[in-house]
């Protein structure tokens, strides 16, 4: 057991505690108070206390003592006492019961003379007592009312038993989830049903739970893929300084050398400028950009590369937006590259821009309808059925270029464009996403 499971517990029987003594000090203060009639009970002692007195007065003992009688064969044990306390309808003596109430503050609870409970009212003028007995074994409803109390409280505790369960046990198998994932488990989950603030506690760490898998997951892949990757170009530039080494400096050696270079200094350039923005976004430097201006730059740039396929760029019109010059000029350029390796010669590809917008098409193969869902995913390259040799590219460009992109709070999407691949850009109206 939890200590916060003896705390709430403690809490709650204390609870019922205070509340229970209260309420039975403010029925026996009701009892023993005479202002404004009392309650029903308060009344019907006053109303017998006059009528005793009266029988007194009359002079008729013997009706007097019926009276008693009567009360007495209902199970109530009844005194009616003169100021000194000397019984005035039989033989009793119940003078230390009086002086010990004339010495109490009024409106507390019975008194216990002689090992019994007594209810007592006084007489207006103080020459009279009504003494009630509220202990005998014949009057039985002090001992009721003492078992109702008992169960109460006894039901109560049963109530804030499991009520102190019910807050607990949760936050206990959240603590227990908790402590598996900080080992390593990274499937754990508290998998919680609960309405309340404790279910939606759970349900948030669940989901948390779930980013974080994803998160390492990826990381994982991430890095034994690239790993994987660095090896070729890492392994073709050694084997061009060899032949460099052995063939007194080869110009097309060198040229291979400075090639690979180039590509291995592309793709770390481009997941580190991504990995920085996805680690802190508010860290992401935003500034007016003119989106046509970036675009055509990238266009013309991109000529020389682009050989024998023609680029056509559609739409002037200025497009001004607000987003990282740098991302946002990787994220297009790698869309636009991924276009050019895949077109056929001779063929255009065609980029359209507008408000917030820059779309490109290839004529190329296009992408079977069931890899378009993994078009942007890490190291995923589609093979077309036209395409010798094994896939072009590290698979890197267009999942670099969907992550700069959502950077910016906006989306890429890709389809097929019957001929060739259609890829739209389009950037959210708030700047980063954060």
């Amino acid at each position: 057991m939890s200590r916060l499971y003896f705390k709430v517990l403690a809490w709650l029987l204390v609870t019922v505690a205070i509340t229970g003594a209260g309420f039975l000090w403010v029925t026996s203060r009701g009892a023993e108070s005479g202002e404004g009639g009392g309650p029903p009970y308060r009344r019907l002692m006053a109303a017998e206390l006059e009528q005793l007195r009266r029988l007194h007065e009359e002079g008729r003992p013997g009706q007097l003592r019926a009276e008693i009688e009567s009360f007495r064969e209902a199970g109530l044990e009844m005194a009616f006492t003169g100021a000194d306390g000397r019984d005035l309808a039989g033989s009793g003596d119940y003078s230390g019961l009086i002086e010990r109430l004339e010495r109490r503050v009024i409106g507390r609870p019975p008194v216990l003379y002689q090992g019994r409970l007594y209810w007592a009212l006084n007489s207006a003028d103080g020459g009279y007592w009504l003494l009630l007995e509220v202990s005998n074994r014949r009057s039985g409803w002090w001992l009721t009312a003492v078992r109702a109390n008992a169960w109460v409280i006894g039901s109560l505790a049963l109530l804030s038993l499991w009520l102190a369960y019910h807050i607990t046990n949760p936050i206990r198998r959240l603590g227990r989830t908790v402590e598996a994932f900080g080992r390593g488990d990274l499937r754990a989950r508290v998998g919680s049903t609960r309405r309340d603030e404790i279910g939606q506690l759970s349900r948030s760490f669940d989901q948390m739970a779930v980013r974080l898998e994803k998160l390492v997951t990826s990381q994982r892949r991430l890095l034994t893929d690239l790993s994987h990757e660095l090896r070729t170009p890492l392994t073709r530039l050694g084997l061009a300084v060899e032949l460099a080494r052995s063939g007194g400096g080869d110009p097309a050696a060198l040229d291979r050398i400075q090639k690979e270079a180039d590509r291995l200094n592309d793709l770390v350039g481009g997941l580190l400028q991504v990995t920085r923005g996805e680690a802190d976004p508010s860290a992401i430097e935003m500034s007016e950009l003119s989106l046509d201006e970036v675009v055509a730059e990238i266009v013309e740039e991109s000529r020389l590369e682009a050989g024998s396929v023609a680029l056509a760029m559609i739409g002037s019109a200025p497009a001004p937006v607000r987003a990282n010059a740098e991302l946002m000029r990787r994220a297009i350029e790698n869309v636009l590259r991924n276009a050019i390796r895949y077109s056929p010669a001779e063929e255009t590809v065609s980029v359209e821009v507008g408000p917030g917008m820059v779309r490109v098409r290839d004529r190329g193969p296009g992408v079977p309808e069931d890899a378009l869902a993994h078009l942007f995913d890490a190291f995923y390259r589609v093979k077309a059925d036209s395409q010798e040799g094994p896939p072009r590219g590290f698979g890197l460009g267009l999942s670099i270029a969907r992550r700069a992109v959502e950077l910016h709070g906006g989306t890429i999407t890709a389809e097929n464009a019957d001929p060739g691949l259609r890829v739209t850009i389009r950037l959210g109206a708030s700047g980063p996403a954060v």
